[in-house]
């Protein structure tokens, strides 16, 4: 028994040394130490050296060199220095908290040597020390930088060096010591040569022999990564950095690290061969690829392999990969791949091409071919339509509707842009010699929105999609209308063409909105010759369409809210603080109920009114009814221009205005108070000497010493629609003026771009 007691004794006085040990009570050492590999030979600082700064504690608990006395300080420096000598392939060497997993300590001390090569910890900073473990470091090696974040979690500056096999993730607490160990770790990183992967090797290979079709056969047998497979793929075929550093900002979608992406993304479009329904398969590898940029070659380069065969396999499986092949198609419809891996791609297309005697491989081979011509960088994946028209290879129809109630079915492809959109429906409509220009728009019940001219269809209606799908029971479903654009000549338009109706119809539009200012008896007016035109003669039994279709909603609210809600006599509030809330609470009820029911009362006066109008036009046919609607709406001075709400604006006087109305038309800009006819200021389009966006929502307009700043948040629009009058006018005119356009590097350049064909 004592003889037991005795061993458990020892046992007990080992574990508490080595317990110190780790948590630093007997160390005398620096905490780190920095070293340029070449210091022994000259004193000059190298690449990889780090200056050395002084915290006021060392990540042991020990003090650090500031706090030392000097003769104790120059012993350390001088052991450190002859330690370093020793071994000239040290940078940086000293004690670090790395985080281990298991055990009832998540945190342990060691004491960690960074070399030119590696990344190595050890049990202790003596000679004997056991090393426990090495992180070989390479150009795909990663460094994670200390943080806020972590720090107030922890209370320690942690860092994180990404490799093949391991991850270390290691604490200080110093701000200073993370950081340079970051940085010595990061400089021997960016001092490695790029690693190749063997598929980058092989391409190499075969575009250098690409004109000996016999070795680049040769490489192909001989080498099954270039090659399908049904097996897994367990590494990706092209380099990528250990870790997830890049693309932090994803991990909200479930995104991991790019390499795993990598390998999941082989693993999905394997699944491809055994789906029942590919479609949604594919729009997800697709999103993927969007999210993550770098896979887009990485998919490119699966997708090759999946589709290679060598000369032997041709006869005996002419088509094992079709899935494989609708997925390059549209991926070549989508996104291109950078400039190496297109030209494997095209070198790929050509040899199944020579090599192939499928049809239907043939086929898809050539329709890539020439996709990629044409496909530039995509903003949403393909819809369910789009992909199921590559899938087969055909155009797909897009539905145009314009002013009134007619639309128009357009085949369009990948590629299709709102100009030739715009061309195709002029083209269709007979608009082609109209000196004034249209455009498609974003258009629903409550909004619309002009689209820019390089804009691909496809990628509206895959937003479309999107949108339906979240609200399927939406009443506001999105549609592209063809409309007018830029009105250069409204009195020259015939009376008999399709244009006078989209211009009737367009000046409807802004009359419901409440843009057109005009006294409340031309608005009745107008209602009545609206429905004389629908309907023709007044008659009891007409179904006419509902008051919001005929007159501003505005004004009808105007008039109810010109009436008291409350009525006489109301009683007040009864006294305490409860009784009060759920008084006030009733009371407001009341006062909202009240108030639809002078909505209600208001409609129905306003629309018997109108219908009284509506009696008296008997006998005017649709044109008539047309022809006097326009001639009302033309009584006022900025009839033609577009209205976009301004926000605020301070004029070149100093005086400041709220909630304005910016009208952009053919011969000048103007700005309105809502619902007043006349401008507060109006500046000719021929004085304009510069305009554009001065910030994230300001917007500047100069003419001479003139200027008009405002904030809106139609910034897009407006820089859109100047610059078609602009370019219009200059078309028409035959000059050239001297117009300078004013924007901001944030803006899209795709802004400063018409979204209407010449005319």
């Amino acid at each position: 028994m004592p003889l037991q007691g005795l061993w458990w004794l020892v046992c007990c006085r080992q574990g508490f040394s080595l317990l110190a040990r780790d948590h630093g009570e007997k160390e005398e050492e620096e905490s780190f130490e920095l070293r340029n590999q070449d210091e022994h030979t000259h004193t000059g600082r190298g690449q990889l050296e780090v200056t050395l700064s002084q915290p006021t504690r060392t990540a042991n608990g020990t003090p650090c060199l500031s706090v030392v006395p000097e003769e104790k300080r120059s012993l350390i420096m001088q052991k450190g220095k002859m330690t370093m000598d020793e071994d000239p392939e040290v940078l940086v060497k000293g004690w670090l908290l790395r985080e281990v997993q298991g055990g009832w300590l998540r945190q342990r001390r060691f004491w960690f040597v960074l070399t030119t090569d590696s990344l190595d910890y050890y049990s202790g900073s003596g000679r004997d020390a056991r090393r426990l473990g090495t992180l070989v470091l390479t150009s795909l090696c990663s460094v994670l930088w200390p943080d806020k974040h972590t720090y107030k979690q922890t209370g320690y500056w942690s860092l994180t060096v990404y490799g093949r096999k391991h991850c270390y993730r290691l604490f200080t607490k110093h701000y200073n010591e993370a950081v340079h160990w970051a940085c010595a770790v990061q400089k021997v990183i960016d001092s490695k040569a790029p690693v190749e992967t063997p598929t980058q090797l092989l391409i190499r290979d075969i575009e250098e022999n690409k004109f000996n079709p016999e070795v680049v056969e040769h490489i192909y047998q001989h080498n099954p990564i270039l090659r399908y497979t049904q097996s897994p793929l367990y590494a990706p075929l092209l380099p990528f950095p250990y870790g997830s550093l890049q693309y932090t900002h994803m991990a909200g979608k479930g995104y991991t690290s790019v390499r795993e992406e990598a390998v999941r993304l082989f693993n999905c479009i394997q699944q491809l061969e055994s789906a029942r329904e590919p479609i949604p398969l594919i729009q997800g590898i697709l999103q993927t690829c969007l999210d993550l940029r770098p896979l887009r070659d990485e998919l490119y380069c699966q997708l090759i392999k999946q589709t290679s065969v060598t000369k032997s396999c041709v006869q005996t499986q002419p088509n094992p990969q079709l899935r494989y092949w609708q997925l390059l198609t549209c991926m070549s419809c989508t996104f291109l791949p950078s400039c190496s891996i297109l030209k494997y791609l095209r070198f790929h297309l050509k040899r199944v091409q020579s090599l192939s005697a499928d049809s239907e491989v043939e086929s898809y081979a050539s329709f890539i071919a020439q996709a990629l011509e044409k496909t530039r960088g995509r903003e949403c994946v393909p819809s369910w339509e789009e992909i199921q028209g590559l899938m087969g290879r055909q155009e797909i129809l897009c539905t145009v509707h314009y002013p009134g109630p007619g639309c128009c079915q357009i085949p369009i492809t990948s590629h299709t842009t709102a100009n030739e959109v715009v061309r195709k429906m002029a083209e269709r409509l007979g608009l082609q010699d109209s000196r004034n220009t249209f455009a498609l728009f974003e258009q629903n019940t409550c909004w619309e929105k002009a689209i820019g001219g390089s804009t691909i269809i496809a990628d509206v209606i895959t937003r479309f999609e999107n949108l339906s799908a979240k609200d399927p029971d939406s009443d506001c479903q999105c549609r592209l209308s063809f409309k007018l654009y830029c009105l250069l000549d409204t009195d020259n338009i015939s009376t008999d063409s399709i244009e006078y109706l989209f211009f009737y119809e367009q000046c409807h539009e802004m009359v419901v909105r409440g843009q057109l200012p005009a006294c409340e008896d031309d608005l009745l007016s107008l209602a009545a010759l609206r429905l004389q035109c629908l309907l023709g003669d007044f008659s009891a039994l007409s179904p006419y369409p509902p008051l919001e279709q005929l007159f501003p909603a505005e004004v009808v609210e105007a008039r109810a809210l010109l009436a008291p809600v409350d009525p006489p006599g109301c009683p007040s509030f009864p006294g305490g603080l409860l009784a009060g809330t759920l008084w006030g609470h009733k009371r407001r009820q009341e006062q909202d109920q009240r108030l639809r029911a002078r909505l209600r009362e208001e409609g129905a006066v306003v629309m018997s009114t109108i219908l009284e109008h509506w009696k008296a036009l008997v006998g005017y046919s649709r044109r008539d009814s047309m022809a006097a609607y326009l001639t009302i709406a033309r009584q006022w001075s900025g009839f033609g221009c577009t209205l976009y709400e301004v926000d605020f604006y301070i004029s070149s006087t100093g005086s400041f205005s709220q909630k304005l109305w910016l009208g952009v038309a053919a011969s000048c800009v103007s700005l309105y108070r809502q619902g007043e006819a006349e401008a507060l200021e109006s500046l000719p389009i021929g004085q304009i000497c510069s305009y554009g966006v001065s910030d994230s929502n300001t917007f500047r307009i100069t003419a001479g010493d003139r200027d008009l700043l405002f904030e809106t948040t139609k910034l897009t629009e407006i820089m859109q629609l100047m610059n078609a009058y602009f370019s219009a006018t200059r078309r028409q005119l035959g000059k050239d003026d001297c117009i300078s356009i004013e924007t901001n590097p944030k803006l899209h350049p795709s802004l400063l771009e018409l979204p209407s064909h010449p005319v």
